[in-house]
């Protein structure tokens, strides 16, 4: 488990499950209640845990109160399936002077996501 975990309150949990499965690879690796309607969903990504709990109180693109910063192996590749997931390109992809390329997306509901990518060195 992680020491810090973001958690998404969400009134679309199996759309943004559907969207973190298959832009990222998210696995289901918990939920509650175990049979019937889920409340709660644990998600890994990578080394990383992320929370999707459901709410019916919470609007869809509300201001954003957090951004998730997602490392992947190729922004332009993970980019390009962003649309047909559900989620929306907010700009990018643009190499930074810090060594990273990056591209800013939101997921359906439209939490901020930043895709991240490791520079190599030349």
């Amino acid at each position: 488990m992680s020491t810090v975990q973001p958690v998404i309150l969400t009134a679309h949990q199996d759309l943004l499950l559907t969207f973190y499965t298959n832009l990222f690879g998210a696995e289901e690796v918990f939920r509650v209640p175990e049979e019937g309607p889920v409340f709660y969903r644990g998600l890994r990504i990578g080394d990383t845990d992320l929370g999707l709990v459901a709410r019916t109180d919470v609007e869809s693109g509300a201001a954003p109160r957090m951004l998730l910063s997602i490392g992947v192996d190729d922004v332009d590749e993970t980019l390009g399936r962003v649309e047909a997931l559900g989620g929306s390109v907010r700009g990018g992809p643009n190499d930074m002077p810090w060594g990273q390329r990056v591209a800013h997306i939101q997921d359906p509901d439209g939490n901020p996501v930043n895709l991240t990518q490791p520079i190599p060195a030349r």
